[in-house]
């Protein structure tokens, strides 16, 4: 089996790089809403039998760059792990901090944000559960922070990956296969 797994294109929305936390869960949803560069996107050439995508349209808009006008299959199983500021607060403060802060409650399990660490494995173990059953080769197109996720537990059920990334580039192809 084997499964092609795609970070989305670069996105075109120019961060704020000072944020109140107000203007920073703005940018959020400004950022999901906003468009890709399909210039950076990689290509699959292979047959691929099924092509799965997040609820946003960052994938379905690289899905189509790479493999045209598709039937694709949509899961919220693959979003991004949603990110919200970590306090309210009106004072400005660096992206890089919001973007830590809503990491590391998100580590923890920390309520403030709408999904814990463990509630992204449980998403990412049930999205493997499926694809594993029907057993067929296919393209997952997803997001870079949810990516170390399910790679993580893709390796944990037997699949072996062609890189291994600390970071992955927007637009880049990672091929994990398994044998059945």
């Amino acid at each position: 089996m084997r499964v092609y797994v795609i970070r989305h294109g670069k996105v075109l929305h120019d961060w704020k790089k000072w944020c109140t936390s107000a203007e920073f869960d703005e940018q959020c949803v400004l950022y999901d809403k906003a468009p890709i560069d399909k210039a950076s996107v990689d290509a699959v050439n292979d047959d691929i039998q099924k092509i799965y995508i997040s609820d946003l349209d960052r994938t379905l808009q690289t899905a189509e760059k790479i493999f045209g006008e598709e039937d694709f299959n949509r899961t919220a199983l693959l979003n991004e792990v949603p990110l919200h500021s970590g306090f309210d607060i009106a004072i400005r403060l660096p992206l890089g901090v919001w973007n830590f802060l809503g990491r590391l409650q998100w580590l923890i399990g920390n309520k403030r944000q709408p999904e814990g660490r463990k509630q992204t494995s449980k998403r990412a173990e049930q999205f493997v559960n499926m694809i594993i059953k029907h057993n067929e080769d296919c393209a997952v197109v997803t997001h870079g922070f949810f990516m170390h996720t399910l790679i993580r537990i893709m390796k944990n059920v037997g699949f072996k990956a062609d890189k291994e990334r600390v970071n992955y580039r927007n637009g880049e192809v990672i091929l994990l296969t398994r044998k059945c």
